[in-house]
């Protein structure tokens, strides 16, 4: 799995050299923001049953998606908040990369769901919900940049 020493190691390897001071500093860095990440990753785990469900009846409550797709979208959105949580955890995109991005992305297309109604509703979780109240700034901005990094994928 990735996280960022496994990321700074790997750079170093494939470039055949060993990893730099920018490096440890990277992962320093990344060690340093770990105690906001935790807090990001308790509180969305509190919440991430809320989160869900206020952002999918806020994508469909207004649009043309098909009401029969609700469901799924649900079930959908909650695993990605879980990687997210998981990502939170490690310090590194490593489970959304592995186990979110490509996969759900196949899934998503196989069954026929609006991709469009997903990314809506990560904007809204990231955009419309009062993140940083709940969570503190710092931790709200780790969140908002896997949830930034995951919209992007997605796109």
């Amino acid at each position: 799995m990735k996280s960022a020493v496994t990321t700074v190691v790997s750079a170093a390897d494939a470039a055949g050299r060993f990893p730099s001071m920018s490096d440890f500093e990277s992962v320093k860095g990344s060690f340093d923001r770990a105690e906001s990440r935790l807090v990001a990753a308790e509180k969305l785990a509190s919440c991430i049953d809320n989160f869900t469900n206020l952002a999918v009846d806020a994508v469909y409550q207004n649009t043309s998606y098909e009401q029969s797709n609700k469901d799924k979208c649900i079930r959908d959105i909650h695993h990605y908040l879980r990687l997210i949580n998981y990502c939170l955890v490690t310090g590194g995109t490593g489970p959304l990369d592995e186990w979110g991005i490509a996969g759900m992305r196949e899934i998503i297309r196989v069954q026929l769901l609006p991709t469009a109604a997903y990314i809506e509703a990560f904007i809204f979780i990231r955009d419309e919900l009062k993140i940083n109240d709940l969570m503190g700034q710092q931790a709200a901005a780790e969140f908002k940049s896997l949830l930034d990094y995951l919209i992007n994928a997605l796109a």
